[in-house]
Order: C-alpha cells, then structure tokens, then sequence
C-alpha cells in the first residue's frame, strides 16, 4: 500500500488574497506602461484636403509650398518661398522636392509618397526619422526634436518632365545674359 502524507494547510489569512491581487494588477499595469514607452513614435499624417490622381512614386519630384516647425513648441523653422523665374509656365509655384533616398529627411521622403495633388496635409516626424540627435550644424532644430509640416502639394512631375523643363529654364536665362565682355543693357 502506498502511503500519503498529510501536510496541513495554513488558512490564508484576511486580506491576503486581495492584495495579491492587487499586486498582480499593478505588475500588469507596469508592464504595460513600460512597454508602451519603449514603442517607436511613428509617422503621423493627418490629411486636412484631400487631394486628387496619383501619389509620387521613387524618381518623381513634388511641388510643395510648406512650413516646418518643432512638434514641441510650434517654433517654426523653415518655410517654403516663392521663387521668380524669369520664364513663366515651365514650373508650377512651390519648392521642388525629388523622390529621392537621401534628397530629404527620410520622414519627409515617407511622407510625401502618401500625398495627392491639391492636397493639404500634416506630417509629424519623430526625431529618428528627422535630423536625429545631430541636427544640421546652425539649424535652430535641437538634437532629437520631433517635427510638424504643413504641406500643400501643388504639382507631381516625372523626372523627365522637370529635367526637360530645366534644360529649357536654363537656355532662357543663357539667352537672357548678355554676352560674355559685353556691357550689360542700359537701363532707361
């Protein structure tokens, strides 16, 4: 026959089993909170108009008027300007951006593949897909600070066109310059 020992069990005592619990719950609640803190920031893209077609795709260049400012204060840091061109109608108004690895900060690059023609959007950039902890030197944007654009999207263009369209921007201005040791046209 086999033998079982009996060991007595002591009878938990009041109170016990509710902190144990309340133990648990807050072990829970620590994890939980520790690990939504260790969470990579994302891109955020809010659409404020939407725009219309397609969005750029790798070798395309937008046409963007924008504003960039400091996700943590709204100080802002750039903004697009109009630039005179001294022949109308070869580029549309706004700062040309190529859909390019490394033409721009890799959030803004991610970004703007998501945007449409006409459209008016919001883009947060967390610091590691910005300018990280070493900003460019003079920038007034401090090491690991998130960013905020506001972008309107005036023109998506193949690289074709806007190579094309640069050649010819180029020729106007040659013909425009008076020859070299020529004197410059007198004004009247």
């Amino acid at each position: 026959m086999t033998e079982v020992t009996r060991v007595p069990i002591q009878p938990v005592a009041k109170g016990s089993l509710t902190k144990l619990w309340l133990g648990v719950v807050v072990a829970i609640l620590l994890g939980a909170g520790l690990a939504f803190a260790a969470m990579p920031k994302g891109l955020g893209l809010d659409t404020l108009v939407a725009g219309s077609g397609d969005t750029p795709k790798v070798g395309d260049v937008v046409f963007v008027k924008y504003k960039g400012s400091l996700a943590a204060d709204g100080t802002v840091f750039d903004e697009s300007r109009e630039i005179p061109l001294p022949v109308q109608g070869i580029f549309p108004e706004g700062s040309p951006f190529p859909i390019e690895e490394g033409a721009t900060i890799p959030g803004f690059f991610s970004g703007l593949q998501q945007m449409q023609k006409g459209g008016k959007y919001k883009l947060f950039i967390p610091a590691d897909q910005a300018y990280g902890a070493e900003p460019p030197a003079g920038a007034p944007i401090p090491p690991n600070a998130d960013l905020v654009f506001e972008i309107e999207v005036i023109e998506i263009m193949s690289r074709e066109a806007f190579d094309r369209n640069l050649a010819i921007l180029q020729q106007a201005m040659q013909q425009m310059m008076p020859p070299e040791g020529a004197a410059p046209p007198q004004s009247q």
